[in-house]
Formats: C-alpha cells, sequence, structure tokens
C-alpha cells in the first residue's frame, strides 16, 4: 500500500480481482474498494471471501461483475485511485479507458507485463516510446515503480511483470481525441519521417508539411521525437488543402 500511496480517505478501483489478495489488503487500508470482475464465478466469490476473512471490513467492499472495458459508470463515490493487477492482452485499453472515464482518479498503480511497463514510461527518443508512451502521459507523468519477478505468481507466468505507477495532471492544451489520431499516425509507420508518416492523416506529404512547420516540428523528424505536448500542438494546426 506505501508504493500505491493510498490512505483511509481513498476509495480505490480494483479491475480483475480475482481470488481477492489484493483487494485484503487495500480494505485495510482505504475507505473503499470498488472491485470490478469480469468472470461470474470470481465476482461471486470474492465476497464471500472477504465476508470469511475480513468480515469487519465487508462493508467496505462492492464488486461490480463487467468488463473494464465496457464499464460506463461506478456506483458510490468516485474512485480516487486506480490500483490493479491488470489482464496483460488488454492492460492498456484498461488503463487509457478508465483514466478518461474516471477524471477523479488521481493516481494509479497498475502491475503490467514487465515490456508494456517499459512502454507505459518510456520517455521521448528512447526505443520503447510509442503509441502507449504518449497516451499515456496525456493524462499524467507516469514511472516504473518496480519489477515483479514471476516466482511470486502462482502458477508462474511466463513473462516478466512491473509496476507503474501514474499521478494525474491537467492535459496539455488540446483535443485529446485529435491528438490521439496524429499520435496513431505517426507510430503507424514508425520508420518514416513525420512529413511521409502523416501524409494520410493531413491528406498528403505536403500538407503534412505544412502543419509540421505550423506547429515548430521539423517534417523530417519521427514520432518518437515528439511529447505529448508536441503532439497535442500538431493536431490543433488547422486543416491544409492537399
Amino acid at each position: 500500500m506505501r508504493t500505491a500511496e493510498v490512505g483511509p480517505d481513498d476509495v480505490v478501483l480494483e479491475v480483475g480481482p480475482g481470488l481477492g489478495s489484493l483487494t485484503l489488503g487495500l480494505l485495510d487500508a482505504v475507505a473503499r474498494v470498488v472491485a470490478v470482475e469480469i468472470d461470474p464465478r470470481l465476482a461471486e466469490l470474492l465476497p464471500r471471501t472477504v465476508g470469511r476473512r475480513a468480515p469487519d471490513r465487508a462493508d467496505r467492499l462492492e464488486v461490480v461483475r463487467a468488463d473494464a472495458l465496457a464499464v460506463r459508470e461506478l456506483p458510490g463515490p468516485p474512485p480516487t485511485a486506480l490500483v490493479a493487477n491488470l489482464p496483460y492482452n488488454v492492460a492498456v485499453p484498461v488503463l487509457l479507458h478508465l483514466l478518461e472515464l474516471l477524471p477523479s482518479l488521481d493516481r494509479a498503480l497498475v502491475l503490467v507485463q514487465a515490456e508494456v511497463a517499459e512502454r507505459l514510461a518510456a520517455p521521448p527518443g528512447s526505443s520503447a516510446y510509442g503509441i502507449p508512451s504518449v497516451k499515456a502521459a496525456w493524462y499524467g507523468d507516469v514511472r516504473r515503480a518496480g519489477a515483479v519477478g514471476r516466482s511470486v505468481f502462482w502458477p508462474a507466468p511466463n513473462v516478466d511483470s512491473g509496476l507503474v505507477a501514474l499521478v494525474r495532471r491537467p492535459p496539455p492544451p488540446g483535443d485529446r481525441a485529435a491528438t490521439f489520431a496524429v499520435v496513431d499516425a505517426a507510430f503507424a509507420t514508425r520508420r518514416k519521417t513525420l512529413r511521409a508518416a502523416l501524409a494520410p492523416w493531413a491528406g498528403s506529404p505536403a500538407a503534412a508539411e505544412a502543419r509540421l512547420r505550423a506547429a515548430g516540428i521539423d517534417p523530417s523528424a519521427r514520432g518518437e521525437q515528439l511529447s505529448v505536448t508536441d503532439f497535442a500542438r500538431l493536431a490543433a494546426t488547422d486543416p491544409v488543402e492537399a
């Protein structure tokens, strides 16, 4: 709980609680836990487990049987923190969806595949920097918060894991959807210059170059060199006739 930086005033959102080992630890430290579980059997068993292991804290738990990617609202007070062992195959979409859906989340600590953790926390200019890095940075400051070996899990997975911490801050000026569209286009063909990579988005290479220059960005640069603020500024430029 120290790494998650949660306390008695927090409402924590947990995704994929499974058998409840993390849930029990959270219930010791926070005011309320909202656990989103897609598996109906596990969702049914979790309140029983908490009732048996921590009966004095059972009233702090709310279980929502749902796919986290399909959640549109949650019961009770807005959650202040996300603490979760995210399903590895959908970790990035789930994280981005919840950060957009729930502006009350001012911080997050998630366990993901080590490679995904590296990508989420990568700075501009690094080899791991890409779409997850930029989109996560839209919502806050992201950092690696630790490595987790395979031996702590049962059964042991075939991959190593990593903790990623995010502290929310105001997004850069601009429109999120428009910015994310530019990000997707810039990294669709990673080895190309932005002039070439953004041609489909802008309408032509010449139009892409004009918008890049309008944003003060070198058309010969590549996507991995731009910060989230750079992408937002580019997205805000006026369209140019192809």
